[in-house]
């Protein structure tokens, strides 16, 4: 066990802590975020705007193995880091071994039967006859790659629950590197000419050689995961259901966000007035759009995850109240700044998106993204106390947070808006979800920090 790092998480100076695990954490989850953006950017230039949509129809399948990437390594971290905290090396060994296998399984089954049963996928997932041909050609290929894809989101957290932040950044900015590369020499005529098969080609090694250098670097002797491939089967049957209750939240959150995407789809399918495919692609836009602007407020809390888990684990109260106090105030300040970009700034982003400068697409888009914008500020609470529930192992309470939004909140509201108002409801529930179940995390959270502060006051 790495005793280095152990006295890191548990005494640094809680700010700098923080800082030194959130700017690996926040450019890693930049570098990952730009996987889809680039795939877009490029694609709309060498197949149009319509084939936006095709990634978006394909898109849902990647969050769910995206989901489950993250609840395995999110809830096996938090296993690991309190056993870390324990300095359990048992317990440390066992929490990966354990989220390998369950990785493994869970995204072999799901790529299997997603490729038997593509077409249905497809439409299910909102397709029209313009666009579900380039979202087959696609999703075909991301198929392949899921398994790499997903054991490099587990291990990237696993890496930073040990403290190792930087291998985690490594790995994704190789992958994205990579994908940045091939993207035009995969979809454009002055190389292979694929379209949109080349931008899914170019995704899937891009992924492959992400999990390749940070599972190599989790073999190396300094690393507290201690693999021992030997071993790999020897999994802990308890700690299935332990990593999947403290990781379903993160599950919920990004599945759910798979399935918000369907839904759209198909009320975009209904209510549209002309050609839905437009909208579609709108919508694909705007979500690529909010993970890469939003990413580094993840990341931000990314990098306080760790530091829950450990001083929860080792009893470090003050500690704790303070790094959770001091994301928050950073994470409203970032996500505010956010949405004054996208006030600002819609039409320019919209822009980069329409080679031909279709002025419908980049209007209707531009206000779309300003009332999806909204509600960043509102996002703050929903995602410090899901995420610092999910390290202290109270996985009920984050599970609560994480459904809230995404499904209490969002889709009745989805569906009453879109009666009244057409296309147009869709872009406000974003907002009255985000502001609903900001609002009520607020309360949570004000309740959960003063229960912090009795406890390292002794009262």
């Amino acid at each position: 066990m790495n005793k280095q790092n152990s006295k890191m998480l548990g005494h640094m100076e809680v700010r700098k802590l923080l800082i030194k695990l959130a700017i690996p954490a926040t450019a890693a989850m930049i570098i990952n975020a730009l996987y889809n953006l680039i795939d877009t950017f490029f694609v709309a230039w060498g197949s149009g705007t319509l084939a936006i949509g095709a990634l978006s129809i394909a898109y849902p399948i990647q969050m769910i193995v995206l989901a489950i990437g993250l609840m395995i390594g999110i809830g096996s971290s938090s296993v690991f880091s309190r056993a870390f905290g324990r300095k359990d090396v048992s317990a440390m060994r066992r929490a990966v071994n354990t989220a390998i296998m369950m990785n493994v399984v869970l995204t072999v089954s799901i790529s299997v039967i997603s490729l038997i049963f593509i077409d249905d996928l497809l439409r299910l997932f909102g397709a029209t006859a313009s666009n579900i041909d380039f979202a087959r050609d696609y999703l075909a290929i991301i198929l392949i790659a899921l398994v790499p894809f997903s054991l490099s989101i587990m291990f990237n957290n696993l890496t930073r629950a040990e403290g190792r932040p930087k291998i985690a950044m490594w790995s994704l900015i190789i992958g994205a590197v990579i994908n940045i590369i091939l993207d035009p020499l995969f979809i454009f005529d002055f190389g292979l000419g694929m379209g949109v098969s080349g931008a899914a080609l170019a995704t899937a090694i891009g992924k492959t050689a992400s999990f390749v250098y940070v599972f190599y670097q989790a073999l190396r002797p300094e690393s507290s995961l201690m693999i021992n491939l030997r071993q790999i089967y020897r999994i802990d049957i308890k700690m299935v259901g332990e990593i999947i209750a403290i990781g379903a939240p993160s599950f919920t959150r990004t599945a759910m966000g798979g399935v918000l995407i369907i839904i759209v789809n198909n009320l975009i399918n209904r209510f549209a007035v002309g050609d839905p495919a437009i909208y579609i692609s709108i919508y694909g836009v705007i979500n690529r759009l909010i993970r890469f602007s939003l990413m580094p407020g993840f990341g931000l809390v990314q990098g306080m995850i760790p530091i829950v888990g450990f001083n929860f684990g080792a009893q470090f109260y003050e500690r704790l109240h303070e790094v959770i106090k001091y994301t928050s105030r950073l994470l409203f300040k970032y996500f505010t700044a956010v949405f004054l970009v996208v006030i600002v700034f819609a039409e320019y982003l919209f822009m980069l998106f329409s080679p031909n400068g279709d002025s419908y697409f980049i209007t209707q888009g531009a206000n779309a993204f300003r009332i999806v914008a909204l509600g960043f500020s509102f996002v703050t609470y929903q995602v410090i106390l899901s995420s610092s529930y999910q390290a202290m192992g109270y996985p009920v309470r984050a599970f609560i947070v994480a459904l809230s939004r995404r499904f209490i909140v969002f889709i009745p509201f989805a569906f009453l808006l879109t009666h009244f108002f057409g296309v147009n409801g869709i872009w406000w529930t974003f907002f009255v979800a985000d502001f609903v179940t900001g609002s009520l995390s607020f309360i949570a959270y004000r309740y959960e920090m003063k229960d912090l502060r009795l406890k390292f006051e002794g009262r």
